[in-house]
């Protein structure tokens, strides 16, 4: 096996530029973001395998799914700026090797607890890459209308894992186990190596300060500290010791965290997330309408995924065909959003999409018929593909070029930030409050995106 390549000293990403093969090399850095997309849906199917077969609690396959999107969430910040230190290419592939490798690892885990261990360190990986993918697509695609279809193109590629995820899951669990899903993310990483190591061009290296540690421990602490108080809030009680105890550490690191990111950036410190990028209120109400996304969705997906299962009895593959109406809108329409968000701009098309996803939510929160339940996905599927295509370009128009890493990073922090608390949160409710709860959510999504955001080029600012 090739050495996995490490990160360089400021200044080494020397790659030649490839001006031609955009179609490859776009296709290429979508397959990083939907390994990423594909190792959450395949393993929300598996879970009630994978408690069955490790004799897992439901607290730890909360866990199981939380360990993942946590890390990944705590770590988005950081791998932005080694993205804008070091060279969103190198950064990209870097975590393409990772990936693969632990992966293949996950496949042979032998516990609950091995298992957990090792969705953290893919978590870490998967931060690596979709900062640095989104980055260079924004690199490659200068003008604004160009960047908005690619970003669709993306969207739509990466959307497919949420088609494929669950029928794939279904269908390699029942047939071969759970410990085969892991394994689809090993060929898609090589293909996205090829590609990207290919066509991608090297990105001009950021200045070398120092990076933040400070900021990245207390981002991760406050994040692990407030999963672990809401995860263990059902069995133990609010008052319970260990449940305070995460409060508090989420308190506190939550401030110091603060604290971190208003000292003044110098020759030997960068902050990860430097808080004058929250003075563009489209960026800062992207940050917020991400999260309410991302609670929503994955939040919908853990709790219908065990109730279809759990509560209705039904086998896994018929789960990952119950959820196809929701996950087949994404595989096709963002390619046509990202050309309406190119025509009108991006609130329009945002604003419509949370309100059909939170409408499309509330459809199986009032009856389990499966008519109006497919109705319901397929409203939430669409709304999905029309939402989040046009925040990330409008997101990524707002902030300066020499930010667009760490404001991809903060978006997708975000993101993964709602979908841990998501799973937490409505994991923990009876089905129909949880969805509910979650339909509130998206539809709150609706109201920032129409009062806040803008599109990329009134929303651009140079700070």
């Amino acid at each position: 096996m090739p050495r996995l390549p490490l990160l360089p000293p400021p200044g080494t990403d020397t790659a030649p530029a490839r001006p031609k093969g955009r179609g490859p090399l776009l296709l290429g850095l979508s397959l990083g973001y939907f390994m990423v997309l594909l190792d959450t849906t395949v393993v929300t199917v598996a879970l009630p395998a994978i408690g069955a077969d490790l004799s897992g609690s439901r607290g730890g396959l909360q866990w199981v799914s939380n360990g993942y999107t946590l890390a990944f969430a705590a770590l988005l910040l950081t791998a932005g700026a080694l993205s804008d230190r070091y060279g969103d290419r190198r950064v990209f592939l870097t975590g393409l090797w990772l990936f693969a490798v632990l992966s293949a690892l996950s496949a042979a885990a032998g516990s609950t607890g091995v298992l957990i261990a090792l969705r953290v360190l893919l978590g870490a990986a998967g931060a690596l890459l979709l900062p640095a993918s989104l980055a260079i697509v924004a690199r490659v695609h200068t003008d604004p209308a160009a960047r908005a279809r690619a970003m669709g193109a993306w969207a739509a590629i990466t959307g497919t894992a949420l088609a494929a995820g669950p029928l794939a899951g279904g269908v390699l669990t029942d047939a071969f186990g759970w410990r085969s899903v892991f394994l689809l993310n090993v060929p898609v990483a090589l293909v996205g190596l090829v590609l990207t190591t290919r066509y991608a061009p090297s990105g001009p290296p950021g200045p070398a300060k120092g990076l933040d540690p400070l900021g990245q421990c207390t981002a991760a602490l406050a994040l692990t500290g407030l999963a672990y108080a809401l995860v263990e809030s059902g069995p133990a009680g609010w008052w319970s010791p260990r449940v305070l105890a995460g409060g508090a550490v989420f308190a506190v690191a939550g401030a110091l965290f603060v604290y971190a990111e208003r000292r003044p950036e110098s020759e030997a410190y960068a902050p990860m997330l430097p808080l004058s990028l929250f003075r563009t209120r489209t960026l800062s109400a992207g940050l917020v309408a991400g999260l309410l996304a991302n609670f929503g969705l994955s939040g919908v997906l853990f709790v219908l995924s065990l109730s279809f299962q759990q509560e209705r009895g039904h086998t896994a593959f018929a789960t990952g065909l119950a959820f196809l109406p929701l996950t087949l809108p994404t595989a096709f329409n963002p390619v046509l959003t990202g050309r309406l968000v190119a025509r009108v701009g991006a609130r329009g098309p945002a604003v419509a999409g949370f309100l059909m996803m939170g409408a499309g939510t509330l459809v199986p929160a009032v009856t389990t018929s499966p008519v109006p339940t497919g109705a319901g996905l397929a409203l939430l599927g669409f709304g999905v593909s029309f939402a989040l295509p046009p925040l990330m370009t409008a997101v990524l128009g707002a902030a300066p070029a020499h930010r667009t890493g760490t404001a991809s990073g903060a978006l997708n922090a975000s993101r993964q930030t709602g979908a841990t608390l998501g799973v937490a949160v409505l994991g923990a409710l009876p089905t129909p409050t949880a969805l509910l709860t979650a339909a509130l959510a998206l539809l709150t999504a609706a109201a920032v995106a129409a009062a806040f955001l803008e599109s990329p080029a009134r929303g651009r600012k140079h700070l």
